[in-house]
């Protein structure tokens, strides 16, 4: 996946910061301080967890966008309509000595659990409401717990994000249609707002169409684009003129980085 860099600015538009955060306030904001919550565990995807890839939050092939085997699909109650996408989450199995085993882990939040309202929370229900849960990636389960476990008991608290180089921005779709996917995001992860100039309009803020994608339907064709990128804690990055003039479908642009 090649990756353009050009400069970026972390200056924004006080208006559009305002817009933004006013967008925040049906979303939920990472909270470091509320200490560690109870969930549990599960595992998917296979052993090198290509059963992963893909997702509710529209990353598609988590290696080459830099998440890896350390991810995992949330329950309705923790993914929030795919909100908390990009989020990361420290976990340790907990009160299970026959199939715990010591240490942590941290994963992201790459996709969704679905509920299954034909089995009961206790027997197969793991991710119906308004239990919280996690079905890791098989190899991020192996660390923290055995195999033959299947589900364990988990303690778990959000955590900063840790990512190399800036804010990925692809461009998909096509004219009057751009769908434009955030990928490695750090700090608290998930992205919460998202507006985008070109270089012959001004800021507009673009609409989540699904998971980390987001929707513009201006005529953008040939100009250069810039992107001010507000997360689930109210902190806003904006990366000036990103995208070059000559952009195509498809191509992947790094910014700036919280």
């Amino acid at each position: 996946m090649a990756i353009i860099k050009p400069a970026f600015s972390t200056t924004a538009s006080l208006v559009l910061i305002v817009i933004n955060l006013c967008q925040l306030i049906h979303g939920s904001y990472a909270d470091y301080s509320s200490g560690w919550q109870n969930a549990h565990a599960t595992f998917y995807g296979g052993s090198d967890a290509t059963g992963t890839m893909g997702g509710a939050c529209g990353y598609g092939n988590l290696y080459s966008q830099g998440y890896g085997t350390s991810t995992a699909a949330l329950s309705t109650a923790l993914f929030n309509n795919g909100l908390t996408c990009g989020a990361c989450f420290e976990m340790r199995c907990n009160a299970d000595p026959k199939w715990c085993l010591s240490g942590t882990i941290t994963v992201t939040a790459t996709n969704f659990c679905p509920p299954n309202p034909a089995l009961s929370n206790d027997n197969g229900g793991w991710c119906n409401p308004p239990l919280q849960h996690f079905d890791l990636a098989e190899p991020a389960f192996l660390q923290i717990a055995q195999y033959k476990a299947g589900i364990v008991p988990v303690s778990f608290r959000r955590v900063p994000c840790v990512r190399k180089g800036g804010i990925r921005f692809t461009i998909n779709g096509h004219s009057y249609f751009n769908l434009v996917l955030i990928t490695n995001v750090a700090g608290v992860g998930d992205v919460h707002a998202v507006s985008i100039k070109g270089s012959k309009t001004g800021w507009q803020t673009m609409s989540r169409n699904w998971g980390q994608n987001w929707q513009s339907n201006t005529y953008l064709n040939g100009q250069s684009l810039s992107f001010m990128v507000t997360a689930s804690d109210g902190k806003t990055v904006t990366s000036n003129n990103v995208v070059p003039a000559n952009w195509q479908f498809g191509q992947t642009f790094e910014g700036g980085q919280f």
